[in-house]
């Protein structure tokens, strides 16, 4: 039986972010979205997907979800048969980013939650596809499904988070660095200091795509991620 994928998604996004994809892979791989909008903590969000999840399966997560990626690895790395790491990082936040996340935080506390507007769309989609209607609603839309609480949770998680690089060497499944050669959240550097930490990682930059390219470009990211789970090393 194929290997089933368990996708982790970003900061204020849910199932959309994986809907090209799911539907892709899902004729020879059993697909699921692990929900990370319920808790505050990452060890927490690594816990409910572990207890929703197959025995075995490959594993990618993109941003957000590359924390709770790396978190999970370090938790149960028997689970986990491959791994992606898709426009994320290792690092924890500078202090510039933890300031800068604290008072995004207190704004939404203050009742000034505007999950995505299309002021913020330039740091998460490439250039050309900020004035792209139909792409820049399905983002916006997606971050306010999943809302202010949810944000307020998830915030506090990533703030929390652990320093991800000293456990990098230790990764010995086939792993994929993959990142957006546009991306402003989280630059192509960050991916190649994962890619050369994690043994026998393989890095690849997706074309035209800022730091949503399951979105952004849906079909070159299914493409490398049939690659991924078909790729043997060695």
């Amino acid at each position: 039986m194929s290997l089933p994928v368990l996708f982790l998604p970003g900061l204020l996004c849910d199932a959309r972010l994986w809907r090209d994809q799911v539907a892709a892979l899902s004729a020879d791989h059993a697909c699921l979205v692990a929900d990370l909008t319920q808790d505050d903590a990452i060890a927490a969000m690594v816990a409910r997907t572990l207890a929703d999840a197959p025995d075995r399966f490959a594993l990618c997560g993109l941003s957000m979800g590359g924390y709770v990626a790396l978190a999970l690895m370090r938790a149960a790395p028997g689970r986990v048969a491959r791994l992606c790491l898709m426009d994320t990082r290792a690092r924890p936040d500078t202090p510039d980013q933890a300031r800068h996340r604290r008072g995004l935080m207190a704004m939404t506390r203050g009742n000034r939650f505007n999950g995505v507007t299309s002021r913020l769309l330039p740091s998460l989609l490439h250039p050309d596809r900020v004035a792209d209607e139909a792409l820049a609603g399905e983002v916006m839309l997606m971050a306010a499904r999943v809302g202010k609480a949810a944000f307020l949770r998830q915030q506090t998680a990533i703030l929390n988070r652990a320093d991800s690089r000293p456990h990098l060497a230790a990764i010995a499944v086939p792993t994929w660095v993959l990142v957006g050669e546009a991306d402003q959240l989280t630059p192509p550097e960050l991916s190649r200091e994962m890619a050369a930490a994690i043994p026998g990682a393989r890095l690849a930059l997706i074309a035209d795509a800022g730091h949503l390219p399951p979105m952004e470009q849906p079909e070159a990211t299914t493409a490398l991620l049939r690659e991924w789970l078909s790729h043997e090393p060695g």
